[in-house]
Formats: C-alpha cells, structure tokens, sequence
C-alpha cells in the first residue's frame, strides 16, 4: 500500500541518511526501483513529472499499475507515489487520482502568490492524507522545459513557506537538473546550513542528484537534506546498456528483438543504479 512520504522522510531526517526519490518513465523504471528497493528494504519515492505522467497514459494509470506491483511482487517496504515539480491543476488531479504525495512547485510565482497556493494544497493534501512538498528558488538546468539557473533559495523565503505545515521543503542551492556543466560552481552549504538554522527538523530536498560528487552529497546529508532526486542518472545507464545489446546485435540472435530480452540489460542497469544511490544515501535497511 502506498504510504505519505512524510514519516520516511521526518525518520531519515532523524537518523541523517535520505531516501532517493527516483522518477518512474515507464513500466521497467517502476519495477527495476521497486524491487531493488525490496531487495536492499530501504524506503523507496516513485516520482512522476507532469510529462512522465502524460507519456504514460495519466496519472490513474500510474496508480493502478504501481498499486498492482507493490500487490504481486509483494513490496512491503515504505513506498511513496509522488508529483515531481507539479502546477497547481496537476497537484488536484494526483490528489484525485490516489497519488500519496504531491509537490508543488510555485518557485516561479511570486513569493506571496507562491505562499498562498501552497498554503491552499497543504490543506487539500493533509485533508487526503498526502505528504506535500514546496519549492523556493529555482533548481538550475531543465525540467520538462523549465528553465532554471541554479540560483539559491533566500532563507527566509524559505522559513515562510515552511511555516505554511509542507512536509518537505526543496530549496535552490546551486543544483541543476540533468548534467552538470564543466563550469558549476558546486553547492552552497552556506544556503543550506542557513536554510536548516530557520526550518528547523524539517527535511530538506535535494533536486538534480544526479553527478553531485558523493563527498557533496554526504555533506549535504549531514546538513539536512533527507530527501534525493534521480532521474538522468538511471536514463543514462539504461539507454548506454540498451545501445551496448543492440550495437552488440543482440537484438538479431534467436529472439532477441523481444521487447522483454531488449528492455532487460537496461532493467538491470537501472537496479544498478538505483542500489548505488541507495548504498550513498544511507537508506539501505531502514525500511
């Protein structure tokens, strides 16, 4: 059964690890992350964009396929569905459609429009039982055609829309979505130990995990930041394994052209990934 990141979440914080939130593009993706999470019992956030969501049908779709999954492959570790960067519409319809955790992003509203939308969803979600979570600052890079530039969060923006009852709060530290530029300046521990001195227990919300040396990422950990998105990472790895089988011709012996033989070395790709992620946030066996 789903559950609210919330608890996972407040525990990680508590016990300075974080759970790795890894975005879901199709069925291969949500069964590779769900059993590896299984395997390793660590706490597990399925995370959808609104345009994963639309490329896999709608979000009802999402539900009944992760619902049957967590059902047949028999996952009883803490398991999140949540709303990757989600507009004010999209956040309703998860809401509608049985997701058990929305973000809503509202960075590039102005603050006072950003707080009050936000402080709207926190009731719709808490109401429903979701977990919620808010973002200030703009993450850096491309997400789904946003463009930011990997600014830092004001502090006291952020204690503001903190105040509002989210969850989980996703701050701009100088993280950038999809690969780093050879030119990144790294983040901002100052943003975010100045961000933990105001929030407080609530946990904080790394976007754009993926490349961030490891030794950043621990130290981030340690200043609270509970929760860890991955996405191009494990896209990476799947299309290189899935380029390795078809220039090897794989793809041409016996049934190989078989989407089930075709998909599996990226499949197993992503678990790879997945249990790397795992293993350096921490969250392995505290499930």
């Amino acid at each position: 059964m789903l559950v609210s990141a919330k608890e996972m979440l407040d525990k990680a914080k508590a016990g300075h690890y974080a759970v790795g939130q890894f975005n879901i593009n199709n069925l291969e993706w949500t069964k590779s992350i769900l059993q590896t999470a299984q395997e390793l019992s660590s706490p597990v956030i399925l995370g959808v964009s609104e345009g994963a969501g639309k490329y896999m049908g709608g979000y009802k779709t999402i539900v009944g396929m992760v619902n049957g999954m967590l059902e047949e492959l028999n996952i009883t570790v803490p398991v999140a569905l949540h709303l990757d960067h989600g507009g004010y519409d999209a956040c309703y319809k998860c809401i509608e459609a049985g997701f058990s955790s929305i973000m809503f992003d509202g960075s590039h509203y102005p603050i006072e429009e950003n707080v009050e939308k936000t402080k709207e969803l926190v009731a719709a979600a808490h109401e429903k039982g979701l977990s919620i979570e808010a973002e200030v600052g703009s993450i850096g890079g491309e997400e789904d055609g946003v463009i930011g530039m990997g600014e830092c969060a004001d502090p006291k923006e952020c204690k503001m829309v903190a105040d509002l009852g989210v969850d989980f709060l996703a701050a701009g530290i100088g993280n950038i979505h999809g690969k780093y530029p050879a030119n990144w300046q790294g983040l901002s521990f100052e943003t975010l130990d100045a961000i933990q001195q105001l929030t407080g227990d609530l946990p904080l919300v790394l976007h754009g995990g993926t490349g961030i040396p490891a030794d950043m990422i621990k130290k981030a950990i340690s200043l609270g930041v509970s929760k860890i998105n991955v996405n191009t990472e494990c896209q990476l790895a799947f299309a290189a394994a899935t380029r390795e089988y078809i220039e090897a011709g794989k793809d041409q012996q016996g049934k190989g052209y078989d989407p089930r033989k075709l998909l599996a070395p990226g499949a197993q790709a992503i678990k790879d990934t997945v249990k790397e992620k795992m293993e350096m946030f921490g969250s392995i066996g505290k499930a």
